[in-house]
């Protein structure tokens, strides 16, 4: 089943997320993830990420975006994980 993490930095997370983002990408790369990337402000900085990941259970979901090495660092203002299911676009 595929499930929705959707993060937002804290505004004031500063460098946080460059130095903790080559930790989360090796986290990232042990699971089914079917697409993900950063959030952009208008401005074009990140400012948060969102990943569509295939697990089990929603509780799996919620292990996952729990053990990201940005949650863990600090750097989310706000989190949700929500079940997701595809009708449109390439499968």
């Amino acid at each position: 089943m595929h499930f929705v993490v959707y993060n937002v930095d804290r505004s004031d997370a500063g460098t946080l997320r460059a130095e903790t983002r080559a930790r989360h990408l090796d986290y990232v790369s042990g699971y089914k993830v079917v697409f993900g990337g950063p959030l952009m402000d208008p401005e074009g900085e990140m400012c948060g990420s969102l990943i569509v990941i295939d697990l089990p259970s929603h509780d799996d979901a919620v292990a996952f975006a729990a053990g990201d090495p940005y949650t863990l660092a600090g750097l989310f203002e706000q989190s949700s994980v929500t079940a997701f299911m595809q009708v449109i676009g390439p499968t």
